[in-house]
């Protein structure tokens, strides 16, 4: 029997499931698999973390947080989290565990913090102890302030030499894309404690920023590491069309807005110069139309090995999960587009230890993505 557990929230009444209900059936890959709905009622659930094998921290860009109970279906929301400037795109964004998590503790965040001159997407740490936050602590409160309230990104990712990569969007301001004085449009690349490693490709360049990793990225909405290829993957929205997958290289710059394969939202008017330009990193994979992506992770799970080296994205215009599969030179060859007749914004995707996927949509909604008996 469903049972249902209500949590009063700052929003309302949220419903749980402590016994998930099977919602769709489907292949992949020659392999039948089945998407099961955990928990419904979160305010945009934008970004997940497994806090511990059963336990999963959920982040609203509202403002709030929840820690679930996967098992039982309890959910209780998080305290000691920051004033959050939830305005436009922006609000309570990814949180991912740091790579000394089992050690330290840190949880990472990114969120947009209101400044004298706008709001700015920031990337804090803390430590979860039971439902409470402590030590918080801003590791980068980023120059991205605009007029707007578009284009905030972000996204974090880890390396294994003991770096955080997260992204800012252009903030609706393009040429912030070629700017190295201003962290919007780009991804960053700092120390787990915030620090500034010293062999980042413009800490000794003026009128650059040192933080900076990469530039050129018009709203990256994806960031996934593969420890196994020690390559960095990011996905972003593009214009009318032109969405892009791209290969992170140290100091490389993507182009936008010189370079694009969108068009412009007022008319088939290309947007940029060209769709490539020496000196700029091409995409491996482009979107057209847009599929407006909204997560990014590359698998290594066990549940589904013929998926193994893929990427798997959210998407939120086109509704479905975007299944991509690499070469070994880190070339698309294959693309597979799942769950579209749920007709949901996929916003993040998740992988648990056993190698699921755990899906969340704009519409509030928690699913699961397994393995068929």
């Amino acid at each position: 029997m469903v049972r249902i557990l209500f949590v009063l929230i700052c929003i309302g009444s949220l419903a749980a499931s402590a016994q998930a209900r099977v919602i769709l059936s489907d292949t992949s890959a020659g392999q039948a698999f089945e998407v099961e709905e955990v928990a419904t009622g979160l305010n945009v659930p934008w970004g997940m973390a497994f806090v511990n094998e059963r336990a999963l921290l959920i982040t609203q860009r509202s403002g709030g947080a929840v820690r679930l109970n996967l098992d039982t279906g309890e959910r209780r929301p998080v305290q000691g989290l920051p004033d959050v400037a939830a305005r436009g795109q922006g609000g309570l964004l990814d949180v991912a565990t740091g790579p000394d998590y089992p050690d330290t503790g840190w949880l990472y965040f990114t969120y947009s913090k209101a400044t004298p001159d706008g709001a700015v997407t920031t990337l804090a740490r803390a430590k979860l102890s039971d439902t409470r936050l402590t030590d918080w602590t801003d590791l980068l409160v980023t120059r991205s302030a605009s007029g707007t309230g578009r284009h905030f990104g972000s996204r974090i990712a880890f390396d294994q030499a003991g770096h955080v990569f997260f992204g800012v969007g252009d903030r609706g301001n393009r040429p912030n894309g070629q700017d190295l004085t201003t962290h919007a449009g780009a991804l960053m690349r700092l120390n787990l404690d915030g620090s500034i490693p010293g062999d980042n490709p413009f800490v000794d360049r003026e009128n650059a920023l040192p933080e900076i990793w990469s530039y050129g990225h018009r709203n990256p909405q994806g960031l996934a590491y593969d420890p196994a290829t020690n390559r960095l993957w990011e996905i972003e929205h593009g214009p009318r069309g032109g969405d892009e997958i791209n290969l992170i290289e140290k100091g490389a710059n993507y182009g936008w807005p010189v370079v694009s394969h969108g068009k412009e939202y007022y008319g088939p008017v290309d947007v940029g110069e060209a769709t490539s330009k020496p000196g700029m990193a091409d995409p491996v994979k482009v979107y057209i139309p847009s599929i407006a992506p909204g997560s990014l992770v590359h698998y290594r799970g066990e549940a589904f090995p013929e998926w193994r080296g893929n990427l798997l994205a959210g998407a939120l215009v086109l509704t479905h999960l975007n299944r991509v599969v690499l070469n070994e030179a880190g070339e698309a060859v294959g693309e597979e587009r799942l769950l579209e007749s749920l007709g949901e914004r996929i916003r993040d995707v998740a992988v648990d230890p056993e190698g699921r996927l755990y899906l969340t949509t704009d519409s509030g909604r928690l699913l699961r993505l397994q393995p068929a008996d």
